[in-house]
């Protein structure tokens, strides 16, 4: 059809140039013609010898015989003339509008082969699409598995029977299988915790809990989700001991005693003892006993098969993985406790090592003689070089403070609260001293110690730490922040000291501080950390992190009718990836198994072992031979297996993960026609499984004509408040563990976004995007980090107006991330990408991965972004260093690494295709 229009069109010209070149020739001619006919015409006549006469006669027949007939051929050929003027007007008229024909035929034509290729291409989309479609159905009647949810509780309905108590003799072998009840606490319990009303019960001999204590404690548990006020539905029992123990003073020669008498009778009464005390916690947390007595509330006394947990233990009354050692509740009742720390920075400080204390010698108990420790530890000073400055202070001044009469031959504080923390905030190393007496393996004092160290940043050198037990060390791994060691090892301390490099000191330094800051900064962190501490030893999972629920800016009535996007220049031609219904990602299939493979890192890596979460970025992956053989659901391998180039690697996802798609959340601020543009933009992209916009304004979108059909699913929430943290709620609508943040005014090409997508894939733990950032140092006045958004082959940051991200640091951002930064990213706002590439750094200790060259986003048409002000940039200077002093220090850090698309720039054979044609 299209050759034989160009044939009509060809024909139609070459015949209209025939007309004009007959006409042309025409007029030409017929003049000639006539003139050499007349002339011709006057030598025919009679001939004679006198030409003048031939002539005149000549003349005079023609003026006479032929005027008429010449006047009439005149008048013939204008008229002539006048025709063929006329229909050569109306040729041109006709050639002028067979040319505008053509034209249109010609742009009919290249449409309609636009049109076919954009036909062929979607048909080759819908027939992999097909594909994808036939491979899930044989996946789903394959399943043998079910799709798991957060776990449903199964709780028991009875308080705990009455059951024979135990003899004391044999309590002291109490451990989790003998003395415990198992089958209150299922695998799909919860965990669920019940408080006994510390103003009803009180199990002290004449003395009620301190009120201070009393209130924290009650107020931080309220806050718990484990708590349940049903008590014939609790897995286990809290009791709280302390604070105003009643003393019994006794007399030993010169040495003053003081024993903690506790209430027997009291505690064996509670209503659900149960006659042994299975499933009971008695908590000690105490402060008094850091200046009076020993702190140990429970020896010499008969609490059955109940759980203790305090500060002070005897190796023989410490019963390990059942007993749990806590800090003493040294700390605020909760909330940011950054304020507190000292920066990580410097590695070395002006003491190498520093000490305070005093010791009272104890009586009548096997003791280490202390006075040969103190004259090793003096000698090492006096032998060290000038360089090296130390603190060591074993006697305290009587005028100053009043030292505490220790039973146990434990080391007092010296001074105050204050000036012991400058002298840490000056130390590299703090020097702890295990007690005297060798039959205790944990003193409130000892811990105390502990506490302010990790506070200061002094990196704790244990001394005796061979026989001394640390807080919750069953999950926590204290090797990373302290360092322990026998006693026999202080003669070697100066030489270990000075072994370690800065990033070893900062290693230590910063894993100290995110351990106190996690479980020991506050009485809310210790008491979270002890209940968290149980059930990570019952393999019971968290419960599920509480989504945030997307209230829709829309009433349930209405809802913006979609409109079919107009037709605009298609993406370049080449097929990105099947269109498939939305898929959400699989969610808590790991429910019981991150603490069997991951409870070490969620304690000491992620810092998070308090929720359960549906997925994480370290979710392992299977075995290549694993994704054929046995394990082989919802994998799309490429070319099923073979590999390949583009038109294999268009077709499916491949990698080492499962298929999967990604969730779009834009935020936006009262731009509707942005909004609309940008969802216009999405038509076709593949791998969308549903967008989520963010109206961050201050009133409700307009009730708009029209809404621009994206291809996916839309949802529209509106935040309870104007808050740029509000890109980072972790809503319940997401349902994939991909989540593209984007800027309203981010224009994107499709080629783009999945090719982030498939690098995210690959590093699913870091922040995957393209506008990269550095964070420069201050050279003109050298104190702190300066935002640059110049170009340079290093960067730290990838701002989130255009990254992937996991939706577990959605989480994180509220649960972990300090409050002081999102307030300050509230005041100012500005900021919240910084503040969530300082989080994942944190967590990870990794940059973030940039992809192809995209740098900034133009928006043509925009009005001046608020990015273009030049207070923005020294507001972004200003949350660096505020960001780093609230964190301790900058985890930034930083990459010349760039991700670009295989065989980006190889040349390969005519019948192979690139991964991505335009990347």
């Amino acid at each position: 059809m299209y050759f034989y229009e160009r044939f009509c069109l060809w024909l139609g010209h070459l015949k209209l140039s025939r007309v004009i070149f007959m006409v042309s020739v025409l007029l030409f001619i017929v003049p000639l013609f006539t003139h050499y006919s007349l002339s011709k015409y006057a030598e025919s006549g009679t001939k004679t010898d006198n030409p003048m006469r031939y002539s005149l006669e000549a003349l005079g027949d023609i003026s006479t015989k032929n005027a008429a007939d010449l006047k009439m051929r005149i008048e013939e050929m204008l008229r002539i003339r006048a025709s063929i003027s006329t229909e050569l007007r109306e040729l041109e008229a006709k050639r002028g509008r067979l040319q505008v024909e053509a034209a249109a035929a010609s742009t009919k034509a290249e449409s309609a082969k636009a049109m076919h290729l954009r036909a062929a291409a979607e048909l080759q989309l819908l027939r992999v699409s097909a594909d994808q479609a036939r491979l899930e159905q044989l996946e789903a009647i394959r399943r043998d598995s079910p799709q798991l949810a957060p776990p449903l509780q199964i709780l028991p309905s009875r308080p705990p029977p009455v059951l024979p108590a135990i003899a004391p003799t044999s309590e002291v072998h109490c451990r989790m299988f003998s003395c415990f009840d198992h089958s209150r606490c299922s695998l799909t319990s919860g965990f669920s915790v019940y408080l006994y009303d510390p103003d009803v019960f009180v199990p002290l001999a004449g003395a009620e809990v301190d009120g201070f204590l009393k209130t924290t404690l009650r107020q931080t548990l309220g806050y718990n989700t484990h708590i349940t006020r049903n008590p014939n539905e609790a897995c286990v029992y809290l009791v709280i001991v302390g604070e105003s123990f009643p003393f019994e003073k006794t007399s030993t020669s010169t040495i003053d005693t003081y024993k903690l008498l506790l209430n027997e009778t009291a505690i064996k009464n509670l209503p659900f003892w149960g006659g042994d005390g299975r499933n009971h916690i008695l908590i000690n947390m105490a402060r008094r006993e850091l200046s009076v007595g020993s702190g140990d509330a429970f020896r010499g006394t008969s609490i059955g098969r109940a759980m203790v947990a305090q500060s002070t233990f005897t190796h023989d009354q410490f019963r390990p993985g059942f007993d749990i050692i806590t800090p003493p509740a040294l700390g605020p009742p909760g909330g940011d406790v950054w304020a507190d720390c000292a920066p990580i920075a410097p590695a070395r400080r002006k003491y190498l090592l520093s000490f305070q204390g005093s010791q009272t010698p104890p009586i009548g108990f096997d003791k280490d003689v202390d006075s040969s420790l103190i004259e090793i530890l003096q000698k090492m000073v006096k032998s060290a070089p000038a360089t090296d400055l130390f603190l060591l202070q074993f006697e305290c001044d009587p005028t100053v403070e009043k030292r505490a009469v220790q039973a146990i031959g434990d080391w007092a504080l010296c001074g105050t609260d204050r000036s012991r923390r400058a002298v840490l905030r000056d130390s590299t190393f703090a020097l702890i001293l295990a007690p005297a007496d060798r039959t205790y393996t944990s003193t409130a004092l000892l811990q105390a110690r502990l506490y302010e160290a990790l506070r200061s940043g002094a990196i704790p050198v244990l001394l005796g730490g061979d026989r001394i037990r640390l807080p919750y060390e069953e999950v926590l791994d204290w090797r990373r922040a302290v360092l322990s060691l026998p006693r026999a090892r202080v003669v070697e301390l100066h030489f270990l000291l000075r072994a370690l490099g800065d990033a070893d000191l900062l290693a230590l330094r910063r894993q100290g501080r995110v351990l106190w800051e996690r479980y020991l900064s506050s009485v809310q962190a210790s008491v979270d950390s002890l209940l968290a501490t149980l059930r990570t030893r019952l393999l019971i999972p968290a419960r599920p992190a509480p989504p945030t629920v997307g209230v829709p800016a829309f009433n349930e009535s209405y809802f913006p009718p979609r409109l079919e996007p107009p037709a605009v220049e298609a993406e370049p031609e080449e097929t990105l990836g099947p269109l498939e219904a939305p898929y959400p990602s699989p969610a808590y299939r790991r429910n019981y198994s991150v603490a069997l493979l991951h409870g070490y890192e969620s304690w000491n890596d992620w810092l998070d072992p308090f929720a359960l979460y549906p997925q994480l970025p370290w979710d392992p992956p299977v075995t290549s031979e694993a994704r054929f053989m046995g394990s082989d659901a919802g994998f799309r391998p490429l070319g099923a297996g073979a590999g390949g180039t583009g038109k294999e690697f268009s077709k499916a996802l491949g990698g080492d993960r499962p298929r999967e798609q990604f969730t779009i959340v834009i935020l936006t601020y009262e731009r509707e026609a942005m909004l609309a543009a940008a969802l216009s933009r999405l038509r076709g992209l593949p791998y969308l499984n549903k967008v989520i916009v963010v109206w961050n304004g201050p009133s409700s979108p307009s009730a708009m004509a029209t809404w621009p059909e994206s291809g996916a699913p839309v949802a529209v929430v509106r935040p309870s408040r104007n808050s740029l943290n509000n890109r980072f709620l972790p809503y319940n609508l997401i349902e994939t563990e991909a989540v593209l943040c984007v800027d309203d005014d981010a224009n994107l090409r499709h080629d783009e976004i999945v090719f982030a997508f498939r690098v995210w894939r690959e590093h699913r733990d870091r922040i995957v995007g393209f506008p990269g950032r550095y964070h420069a140092w201050d050279l003109n006045f050298n104190n702190g980090f300066l935002y640059n958004a110049n170009y340079s082959c290093e960067l730290s940051m990838v701002l989130t107006g255009a990254a992937f991200i996991h939706r577990y640091y959605m989480w994180a951002y509220w649960r972990t991330l300090p409050a002081a930064i999102r307030d300050h990213v509230d005041e100012y706002l500005n900021c919240e990408d910084i503040a969530m590439n300082f989080l994942v750094s944190h967590i990870t200790r990794k940059p973030p991965v940039k992809v192809t060259s995209r740098w900034t986003f133009r928006c043509p048409g925009c009005p001046v972004k608020l990015s273009q002000d030049e207070t923005h940039l020294l507001e972004r200077n200003k949350c660096i260093q505020f960001f780093s002093q609230v964190m301790g220090y900058t985890p930034l850090l930083s990459t010349q690494y760039r991700a670009d698309s295989v065989l980006f720039k190889t040349r390969i054979s005519h019948d192979k295709q690139k991964c991505f044609k335009f990347i």
